[in-house]
């Protein structure tokens, strides 16, 4: 009597556990079509079953865990994502992230450098902030003492020329005074 009450028994819990099953089947399907969260919990409340129910049935967790590899699908983007182009996406993104680290080390070098020279002149052991005004007027004076030291040559010469017509004036006027 015993074998012919457990059957029913036995029968009804298989179809209790496979109606559960269609039902957490159902609850990972719609979830993965319109995009909402799939984890366990999440699928084992959908479903209305206990989350020790997905991990006694292994085959229905390995479902779950492949769809939350998968990406969702949305209204914007259609065609299901790959893993080829995440792959690309990943590179791209660590390429990206490369080029703003080189260029994060570039600016840090330059602000550095910056700094270093703002310190320098405040500390007072650098150049005069307004040292290229003093090299312009430092080249000016060179070029007007070049100037005056070419017109007092000129006068020099003139000046020797002038001495020397005037020796050759008193030896002429000297002579014809003197005929000896």
């Amino acid at each position: 009597m015993r074998d012919e009450m457990a059957n029913p028994m036995i029968d009804g819990r298989r179809a209790d556990t496979e109606r559960r099953r269609q039902r957490v089947v159902k609850a990972l399907n719609t979830s993965s079509a319109n995009g909402t969260e799939i984890s366990v919990s999440a699928i084992a409340r959908a479903a209305g079953v206990d989350r020790t129910f997905l991990y006694r049935h292994k085959d229905l967790l390995a479902q779950i865990h492949t769809a939350q590899l998968v990406p969702p699908e949305t209204a914007g983007n259609p065609a299901p994502t790959t893993r080829e182009s995440l792959r690309a996406d990943l590179a791209n993104a660590q390429q990206h992230i490369a080029r703003l680290s080189t260029h994060n080390r570039q600016l840090q070098l330059r602000l550095s450098a910056v700094l270093g020279e703002q310190v320098w002149r405040e500390s007072g052991l650098g150049a005069p902030p307004d040292i290229d005004h003093l090299q312009q007027r430092i080249a000016l004076l060179e070029q007007s003492v070049m100037e005056l030291t070419s017109q007092l040559d000129e006068r020099d010469q003139e000046l020797d020329a002038a001495r020397a017509a005037n020796r050759e004036l008193f030896a002429n006027t000297n002579r014809q005074l003197n005929p000896r």
